[in-house]
């Protein structure tokens, strides 16, 4: 258990539920494009910092989690949800 894919095994007591992250605004409206190219940079450049691919979910709302080498990562709010403040792109 703790990989994205994977699956409770039969028995296993520790599931937790996840839930969606609480609203967010970011500190000056932003376009969905530049909102986009953000989150692009950010998992561009995850590789770059040593993580590997099993994930265990510390946190229900995702923002802390653990690699299977036990290194831990705090994801930032905009790799989870979108700001409240958005705006559409002209």
């Amino acid at each position: 258990m703790g990989c994205v894919g994977s699956t409770p095994a039969e028995g296993d007591g520790n599931v937790k539920k996840i839930r969606k992250p609480k609203p967010w605004k970011h500190p000056q409206p932003i376009t969905k494009s530049q909102f986009v190219q953000i989150r692009e940079e950010f998992w561009d450049t995850a590789p770059h910092y040593g993580g590997s691919k099993g994930v265990i979910v510390q946190n229900a709302d995702l923002t802390i989690c653990y690699d299977e080498r036990g290194a831990k990562y705090e994801l930032p709010k905009y790799v989870l949800s979108e700001p409240t403040n958005l705006i559409q792109d002209s």
